[in-house]
């Protein structure tokens, strides 16, 4: 471990400036929240998933991407006064330093940058590794103290390579030329990518959108993310979508609104579907492995990248990441953190989470 990164012992350790409060991770040398699962004076928001991002606090700092999508979402209740702050720009709160750098989770997506008293701890938010045009890409920022998601963190879960998923169902459509294929995908993220997926993979015919996906296809558009041809579903006929690539929330694609496709083959777009017997329970005939968090191997590259000498775990599988940054003389704990959800309860469930 570089000699730059071991504590000062006459610095305050970060465990005596940040704490887990009922409310979420409190900075109190800034007096802020980082994802305040209630209403807080000041938060400070990685990103706009529903479980991170939450409507009511009085002052909110977030890119400007994650401002946009919150107002989107929450309307007049995302909050009190709020404040954009661009990736890479450093604000003064309090006594901390606050930067925000890019997470490579969804549009607008960030890491949180926090020096104080001479030490640096990097909270990542939700983040992925892979190459995404719909976002810009995880940036590692070398730190004292690395406190990481870890919704994937166990072996089991090593994400395929994302065009291989999407050649399965593009083969899939060939092999039925006659029946819709309709893919469970989160409205946001989830859904901008996969289509980003399918055209970087030569499709470019119309996509047809669930009406409860089309407000952030539209803000997304808005932020110069290209698309190509999208089409409302929810007003077509069934005769449009005969051999049609329909998407739509997970929620309804098991509901009585699927039934006005035809014969449709049923996806879901997801990390979880690595688990069969979940993808059987919901009764998804193609499981499609495309996920928008670091998978077990890049969660575990993800800390040789920072070389933080302490890594705190948390809204995941937080003991086998421990274990194993321990095992590689990394000091790691697990954070008692909650009301953060993982991929599962947006879009197998019907929540908004991420």
């Amino acid at each position: 471990m570089s000699a730059a990164h071991q504590f000062n012992p006459d610095r305050p350790h970060p465990d005596r400036w940040i704490r887990v409060l009922p409310e979420g991770l409190y900075v109190e040398p800034g007096g802020f929240h980082i994802d305040p699962v209630r209403p807080v004076e000041r938060a400070v928001v990685t990103h706009g998933h529903s479980d991170h991002a939450r409507p009511g606090n009085r002052h909110v700092l977030a890119t400007p991407g994650t401002l946009a999508i919150m107002r989107q979402r929450m309307g007049e209740g995302v909050g009190g006064s709020l404040q954009a702050l661009e990736y890479g720009e450093t604000l003064r709160i309090g006594d901390v330093d606050v930067r925000l750098v890019p997470a490579g989770h969804v549009l607008g997506s960030a890491q949180v940058v926090l020096e104080h008293a001479g030490s640096r701890v990097v909270v990542s938010g939700d983040y992925k590794r892979r190459f995404d045009r719909t976002c810009a890409p995880f940036e590692p920022v070398p730190c004292d103290v690395f406190v990481t998601e870890a919704t994937f963190g166990l072996p089991v879960f090593r994400h395929p390579p994302d065009l291989g998923e999407v050649g399965k169902l593009l083969h899939s459509m060939a092999l039925f030329p006659e029946r819709s294929h309709v893919v469970g995908v989160y409205a946001l993220g989830k859904c901008q990518r996969l289509i980003t997926l399918l055209r970087a993979a030569g499709y470019d015919r119309p996509i047809w959108l669930h009406g409860a996906l089309e407000p952030l296809c539209r803000l997304y558009r808005d932020w110069g993310v290209e698309l190509g041809e999208l089409r409302p579903a929810t007003v077509a006929a069934k005769e449009d979508l005969k051999g049609a690539l329909v998407l739509a929330p997970p929620a309804a694609v098991a509901d009585r609104w699927a039934r006005r496709l035809a014969d449709p083959v049923v996806a879901v777009a997801s990390g979880w579907m690595r688990v069969r017997q979940r993808a059987r329970q919901r009764g998804v005939e193609l499981p499609l492995v495309i996920s928008d968090h670091a998978d077990w191997d890049e969660l575990c590259q993800t800390l040789e990248d920072v070389g933080a000498p302490e890594v705190w775990v948390t809204h995941g599988r937080e003991e086998a990441l421990v274990h194993y940054a321990t095992s590689r003389g990394i000091r790691a704990r697990a954070l008692a953190l909650i009301g953060f959800e993982d991929e599962d309860s947006e879009g197998l469930s019907g929540g908004e989470a991420s």
